[in-house]
């Protein structure tokens, strides 16, 4: 009898409806695209230095550029959908994506290569908010939890492929390859899109452009993204300068959102929540784990242990076949549970399996820091699918593309911040050394991913203000 109440009393487990799993592969199919690029550019630039008769510094703005009219983009999303419907602006940006590859692939010099790097990430930065915006809108916020764990695939995949793949293009083909790979699938997901997306209707009352918003926020996320960039690498007045103006322009769009009487482009009254505003600041803290580790491992692997970039990028598969084989069972129980035990047993599974590579030296056991990359993968899942649930509980559709323009916003930021502290601190430590020797870049190293597992423990105070509980 008592088993039998217990039973009626447990949640019964969501079924992903059909139609909403093909939305969701669809849209995994067009995300992943550039995420891939992205990480096969990096092995790249040296490459395209040469052959484009350029030098490293210049070409650099191949990926600077990219992000930074990612930034001006993304702000954009959440009008673009509300005014045009999601179908419409994922189509646009997967047809920008697409044509902006082929122009890649043409480019004759570096100039070239760097305008049409820029409408590339016009493209990129609508198209990822757009996907989190049309899948949680299809759903209804049913079975949220294994949905996003389906769409974070392109995000797992992305830096353990593209430094592959990036690495096979370079060693065998040309790096135009590197745009070339793009062009049949982009080609599969707008076929695929427009056959099988639901329309997506924009919202009944059509919200004016926010030209006064755009000018304010894209600029300054765009400003915070490079200065931020530039902290490890540029002088003082580079770094200061554009994180100033960003840190203004910011603070200037809070003060004008708050008053404004029409639609902002980020309605900031979402962060009265504060699951929505916990779920930010931890998306933010772990980025920059993410991030950072994506920018160490390899550069460890490669610095250190002597690597090649092929060799590199295997060595680096556990941590992705570790989120991999956990994202389907931790989105169930997303969708089943609260967040907060979730998040915080992962966070110290996460911080545990990251303490090895502090320890790393230059002849550590690859197979115990392979099995700690895979245990640190697995639990990195615990936390950012139902972080990224939390984010949009309760919300109404109108404020959706809000929420999924704040979680860009912040996962990008804190991506690019976690990244270029870490860089910074290994600059440092080398730059107080008396010679760089291996043994003096391994103890770099060590400190910079001491650093990590502490982005990692300030996640616990916003925890404390996720829910506990299902609702």
């Amino acid at each position: 009898m008592a088993k039998s109440q217990a039973e009626a009393v447990k949640p019964p487990k969501e079924k992903i409806d059909p139609g909403i799993l093909k939305i969701a592969l669809i849209l995994v199919l067009g995300a992943i695209v550039p995420l891939l690029d992205s990480t096969m550019i990096n092995v790249a630039i040296n490459t395209l230095a040469v052959d484009l008769h350029s030098s490293v510094s210049a070409t650099q703005w191949v990926i600077t550029g990219y992000v930074l009219t990612m930034g001006l983009a993304v702000p954009v999303s959440g009008w673009a959908i509300q005014r045009f419907g999601g179908k419409n602006v994922y189509l646009f940006s997967l047809w920008v994506f697409f044509i902006s590859s082929l122009l890649c692939s043409l480019a004759w010099n570096t100039g070239s290569l760097i305008g049409f790097r820029l409408l590339q990430g016009a493209g990129a930065g609508l198209l990822v908010p757009t996907v989190q915006n049309v899948l949680v809108q299809s759903a209804g916020g049913q079975g949220l939890g294994r949905l996003i764990a389906i769409i974070s695939i392109p995000t797992l995949i992305g830096p353990i492929l593209g430094p592959v793949i990036g690495g096979l293009i370079m060693d065998n083909m040309s790096w135009r390859w590197i745009f070339y790979v793009n062009i049949p699938i982009m080609l599969v997901a707008l076929w695929l899109s427009w056959r099988h997306l639901p329309k997506g209707e924009a919202a009944a009352n059509k919200p004016k452009f926010d030209t006064i918003g755009l000018l304010l926020l894209s600029p300054a996320f765009a400003s915070l993204i490079y200065g931020i960039s530039q902290i490890s690498s540029a002088s003082s007045a580079k770094t200061l300068v554009p994180l100033a103006a960003g840190i203004v322009l910011m603070a200037a769009y809070i003060a004008y959102a708050l008053r404004s009487s029409k639609s902002p482009l980020l309605d900031l009254h979402l962060f009265r929540s504060r699951h929505f505003l916990a779920s930010n600041v931890i998306l933010f803290f772990t980025s920059m784990v993410m991030n950072g580790a994506l920018l160490l491992l390899p550069l460890y692997y490669e610095q250190v242990r002597g690597e090649s970039v092929l060799a590199t990028g295997l060595l680096l598969i556990p941590q992705g076949v570790g989120m991999l084989l956990t994202r389907s069972w931790i989105g169930g129980m997303s969708d089943r549970v609260g967040s907060r035990n979730i998040v915080f047993i992962s966070l110290v599974i996460t911080l545990a399996a990251s303490i090895p590579f502090a320890f790393a030296g230059t002849d550590t056991s690859h197979i115990l820091l392979g099995a700690a990359q895979f245990v640190r993968g697995a639990a990195m899942n615990g936390i950012f699918i139902p972080i990224m649930v939390s984010a949009y509980e309760g919300l109404r559709k109108e404020q959706i593309p809000h929420a999924s323009i704040s979680t860009r916003i912040f996962q990008t930021i804190g991506g690019a911040f976690g990244s270029a502290v870490l860089a910074t601190v290994i600059g440092h430590q080398l730059k107080h050394g008396t010679e760089v020797s291996l043994a003096s870049l391994a103890a770099a190293y060590q400190v910079a991913f001491w650093w990590s597992v502490g982005f990692a423990a300030v996640c616990f105070l916003p925890i404390m203000f996720l829910s506990n509980r299902r609702k």
